[in-house]
């Protein structure tokens, strides 16, 4: 906990460590067992219904809950690591779980101001939570379109949101929408089971096909006054958490890769008359290839942890007596959530590209999807735009212009002007 004072009275409520090995075997059959039909579901787009249901059953989103209601009680580094190896067995399913672990971590740091332990049950229970916040179309930045309403005695939530991701598989929603009630903007837990709750799967990306990122339309869907949650109350380190979830991501695909054309180069029989060896195993031209991109996986794997460590202690100094602590390890984070997205995405991009250079034409066939490495992480990487982060983390060094901790995006002001 480093030099952090925790208020003793939150210290059992807190997710601090747990034993990873023990954590982690009772899910590493079930990576296994994923990543065995993850090339069919590339070729045939089949989304992953019934692997996240063997995740959901054995209690992996409740993996940050406190010890004391059921949980897991593993750390962010923990929880980093085991998401970055099932990254290794299907890259889209832990972008599919990425609004679950962040509405997750809200709960743990709201439970400082107000018991959360029946959303701790839930999650105990197997309860899955999507994401959706995005508005696409003619929504001019800064504009929320998706509206709490009051009708006599009852709350109502009208929108529609795209890059819904993972909300298709799950029982909740995490929902960005405005409350016109108080005019300000909020989280709306909805219930995916709601009546007037409609999920499109119409994501058309060239990666990460499978995440169940597409069309969210709310109808008149009721909500309880208690599943409002102010927007300002948001956890202070939740960009950087979102960024860390695909630095992980990243991090699987580049193992899953390296281990994958290892393979393909160990087995390969076809050699060049040009080429340094009677077998590919033995060129050392080849060898070279497959050990670059196996320091480049280590490296990137090394940078998702240090970063996890600092949302650990953005976590742990939401407890703490000193405000200021508090502001340094928000900033923390936050400047190494971006640090690492700029290095790390050149990285993995980077692997997946030149361990073509392993093999030949062959490994372009449809068939074995060696192409769905780099696809994948260029769908992450572009998430969060990568100039904008280097620029941002420039003005912070250069001028300690404040990281923007919170972002939007939408249709420019100047677009339909006169």
């Amino acid at each position: 906990m480093g030099n952090l004072d925790i208020q003793n009275r939150f210290i059992e409520d807190l997710s601090i460590s747990a034993d990873y090995e023990t954590v982690a075997s009772k899910y590493r059959a079930i990576f296994e067992k994923i990543s065995q039909g993850v090339v069919e579901r590339e070729q045939q787009r089949i989304l992953p219904y019934e692997q996240i249901d063997w995740l959901k059953n054995a209690g992996f989103g409740a993996l940050r809950v406190p010890v004391k209601f059921g949980g897991d009680g593993v750390s962010l580094p923990q929880l980093f690591q085991l998401l970055t190896e099932l990254a290794k067995a299907d890259s889209n399913i832990v972008q599919a779980l990425r609004g679950h672990f962040a509405f997750v971590e809200d709960r743990l740091n709201a439970h400082k101001f107000k018991n959360q332990e029946l959303w701790f049950k839930r999650f105990v229970q197997g309860d899955l939570v999507g994401n959706a916040w995005t508005e696409i179309g003619h929504v001019k930045i800064g504009d929320v379109i998706t509206r709490v309403t009051q009708n006599n005695n009852q709350l109502l939530v009208n929108g529609k949101k795209y890059y819904s991701t993972g909300t298709i598989f799950a029982d909740w929603v995490d929902l960005f929408a405005y409350d016109e009630r108080t005019d300000q903007h909020v989280i709306a837990a909805i219930s995916r089971h709601a009546s007037g709750v409609e999920v499109l799967d119409d994501w058309d990306g060239f990666g990460q096909k499978t995440t169940g990122s597409g069309t969210l339309t709310l109808s008149n869907v009721a909500i309880e006054a208690d599943h409002i949650l102010p927007f300002e109350q948001r956890f202070k380190y939740q960009t950087a958490f979102y960024q860390v979830i695909h630095l992980a991501t990243l991090s699987g695909i580049a193992q899953s890769a390296v281990a994958t054309f290892i393979h393909e180069v160990q087995k390969r029989d076809r050699i060049f008359s040009h080429g340094n060896a009677d077998l590919v195993r033995n060129d050392p031209q080849i060898l070279q290839v497959i050990g670059k991109a196996s320091a480049q996986a280590y490296a990137s794997q090394s940078i998702t942890t240090q970063t996890a460590e600092a949302l650990q202690r953005a976590y742990i100094s939401h407890f703490s007596e000193s405000e200021v602590k508090k502001i340094q390890a928000n900033n923390d984070a936050e400047l190494e959530a971006a640090q690492g997205q700029v290095v790390i995405s050149d990285l993995v991009l980077e692997l997946t590209s030149k361990l073509f250079n392993a093999l030949g034409a062959s490994a372009s066939t449809t068939t074995k999807q060696l192409d769905r490495f780099w696809r994948n992480a260029r769908v992450v990487s572009s998430h969060n735009p990568v100039v904008y982060k280097e620029k941002v983390i420039g003005d912070w060094e250069v001028n300690r212009e404040p990281l923007p901790f919170v972002w939007q995006i939408g249709t420019s002001p100047k677009v339909g002007a006169a």
